[in-house]
C-alpha cells in the first residue's frame, strides 16, 4: 500500500493540540505502520516589534494538518476520530492525496526540502558546463554541496585553475 500525504481540517487555532492528540493515538494504537508522520504547515515570518526584528512562526494554513499515511479503514478511524478534527479535505467520503509537487512546495515552504538530488556526480571527475555564464567549459568536479544542489568545479580560465560554484542542473558528466 502506497503511503500518501493528505490533509485533515481541524477547528482553527487547534492546529499543534491535533497534531499532537494524532502523534499520541498513533502510538496507543500500535498504527506506526500506517501513519509516518503529522505536520502543521509552518513558515518564519519577520515582525518588527518595539524597533526590533523577531523571527516568529505563522501557520501558513490555518486550520489545516498534514499527514503523511497509508490509506486503511483503520488508518482513516484513527485519524478521523482524534479529538479536534473535522475530517479530510476531499470530495465526498474519500479523502484525497496531495499531489507530490504540493507535498515537495509545502515542505520548501517550510524549509524542510524533502527533496533530495539524486547525485551522479563523483569528486575528479570531468564535467562540461551546460548553462550560465561558463556555458561550455570543462571542468573537474572538486567539492560535492549535497544540501545546496551545487558542485564546485574547477575550469581552466586564463591558463588558472578557477573554482566555480555551479547547480547540479548546469553541467553534465563527460564520459
Amino acid at each position: 500500500m502506497a503511503k500518501n500525504w493528505y490533509v485533515i481540517h481541524t477547528y482553527s487555532g487547534y492546529e499543534n493540540k491535533v497534531k499532537m492528540n494524532l502523534e499520541k493515538r498513533v502510538e496507543s494504537m500500535n498504527m506506526e505502520e500506517k501513519i509516518f508522520r503529522v505536520l502543521v504547515p509552518m513558515e518564519d515570518e519577520i515582525e518588527f516589534k518595539g524597533g526590533k526584528q523577531k523571527i516568529a512562526k505563522r501557520k501558513v494554513y490555518p486550520g489545516y494538518v498534514l499527514v503523511e499515511m497509508e490509506m486503511t479503514d483503520d488508518s482513516w478511524y484513527v485519524v478521523r476520530n482524534t479529538p479536534g478534527v473535522t475530517g479530510f479535505v476531499g470530495t465526498g467520503t474519500k479523502p484525497i492525496p496531495l499531489l507530490d509537487s504540493e507535498v515537495v512546495k509545502i515542505l520548501q515552504q517550510m524549509g524542510m526540502d524533502e527533496v533530495h538530488a539524486r547525485i551522479d556526480f563523483e569528486i575528479n571527475q570531468s564535467v562540461q558546463v551546460t548553462a550560465g555564464p561558463f556555458k561550455d567549459f570543462v571542468g573537474v568536479v572538486r567539492e560535492i554541496l549535497a544540501d545546496k544542489g551545487k558542485l564546485r568545479v574547477e575550469v581552466s580560465m586564463f591558463g588558472r585553475e578557477t573554482p566555480v560554484e555551479l547547480e547540479f542542473s548546469q553541467v553534465q558528466k563527460l564520459d
